[in-house]
């Protein structure tokens, strides 16, 4: 009889590592409360913290390589994606394995890091010509429709299918992100 030789199931190392990212992650942060947010207690602090940049004279601006209209957009394209879905999701092996660890480790933290110019994957291109107050004014709108929203909510392009706390405090830890750009100019 002739023995069939065995040799070893080789898995890119990519996925070996997300899937200890996961495990440790996931195994790791068991039981952990989710961290409390740095920037943002709440949704309508998030949201009153918008609606100051929508006003008329308000003199802040970006010191990132977003202006802060590009920012403000990019964050309303995000909470738009939860409601209508992303525009291209991350594989599936990803938001199982990665993405579930990282919203893991954000939610134990309280708060998220990411680069802070990096577009969301198919995402329309940001208009850097939109005045400020109007991008403002866009995100105000996509964070009542999200609140007053009851039903399903779109699955993360990165984390995958998050119920609607969840989700609130994703978006409340993005805002806090970009949030660290953002200063208040001086008048001269």
């Amino acid at each position: 009889m002739n023995a069939i030789p065995l040799t070893p199931i080789l898995l890119p190392r990519r996925r070996v590592l997300a899937a200890g990212m996961a495990t440790l992650a996931t195994g790791g942060l068991a039981g952990c409360a989710p961290g409390r947010i740095e920037r943002f207690a709440s949704w309508a602090e998030a949201r009153n913290a918008v609606f100051a940049l929508a006003q008329p004279g308000s003199r802040w601006r970006s010191n990132g390589r977003w202006s802060l209209s590009q920012a403000l957009q990019h964050l309303a394209q995000s909470v738009e994606g939860s409601l209508a879905g992303y525009p291209r999701l991350k594989p599936a092996w990803f938001t199982h394995t990665v993405g579930a660890a990282a919203h893991a480790v954000f939610e134990a933290r309280g708060r998220m890091t990411h680069p802070l110019d990096e577009p969301l994957p198919g995402a329309a291109p940001l208009d850097a010509a939109l005045p400020p107050d109007a991008a403002a004014l866009r995100l105000l709108r996509a964070m009542d429709a999200f609140e007053a929203h009851d039903g399903a909510l779109a699955p993360h392009f990165a984390y995958g299918v998050l119920d609607k706390p969840a989700y609130a405090r994703a978006h409340q830890m993005h805002l806090a992100a970009h949030w660290q750009q953002f200063e208040e100019t001086r008048l001269a």
